[in-house]
């Protein structure tokens, strides 16, 4: 069962599935978190917005909602990716191909990484554009099956994946908030404000 059903479903009275940290003891290894749900945990740290989605309906709905909340409807939208326009055709989007006459960027991604809660994207996303090029707003479509630990699984899986033309511009998105000033680690991120639509599919 995937940490979402486990979420939103219903929880019986007598589950015994977590353990107080009191009642191990310290020479016991660590619970390792399954890998939604540190994926979940860090990705929102970073500062981004989740909608969990099991069927397509779900997905359409959530997607609605995000373009209401945020005025989004009439604006143009950056869509490089035309089977993604085909798939949310009924949106009848203003469709843009630039970047500076969009207001968000509706994409896929190629992995969701784990242990940093990053996206992994290519140049089968953003073409050859540098992420400081596109616009400041992300809508990513990902699916439950996107799941890998760490950058170096997805850099594998991108691998076996494309064994005839491997893509380039490969890079990841981590910061999804405003910078601060202050904070010299986040100097210099391209932050997006992002939302993802993630489909079970497992």
């Amino acid at each position: 069962m995937s940490l979402f059903r486990k979420i939103f479903g219903p929880k019986s009275s007598d589950s015994h599935e977590h353990v107080p940290d009191e009642e191990r003891s310290k020479y016991m290894p660590d619970i390792k978190l399954p890998i939604d749900e540190r994926f979940t945990i860090n990705f929102k740290a970073n500062g981004g917005k989740f909608l969990y989605c099991e069927d397509f309906d779900e997905v359409d709905k959530n997607l609605s909602l995000i373009l209401e909340e945020n005025n989004w409807t009439d604006k143009n939208v950056l869509l490089l990716d035309e089977r993604l326009g085909e798939k949310f055709r009924d949106f009848n989007f203003s469709i843009s191909k630039k970047p500076s006459d969009s207001t968000y960027f509706l994409t896929t991604c190629e992995y969701l990484i784990s242990n940093d809660g990053s996206l992994l994207i290519s140049s089968n996303q953003i073409a050859e554009k540098k992420l400081k090029e596109l616009p400041p707003n992300f809508i990513i479509f990902a699916t439950t099956s996107q799941f890998v630990e760490t950058i170096s699984e997805g850099l594998r899986g991108i691998k076996d994946k494309n064994k005839e033309r491997i893509p380039t511009n490969i890079t990841t998105i981590k910061h999804f908030k405003a910078c601060d000033d202050k904070d010299f680690l986040s100097y210099g991120s391209s932050s997006k404000n992002l939302y993802l639509l993630l489909l079970e599919d497992l």
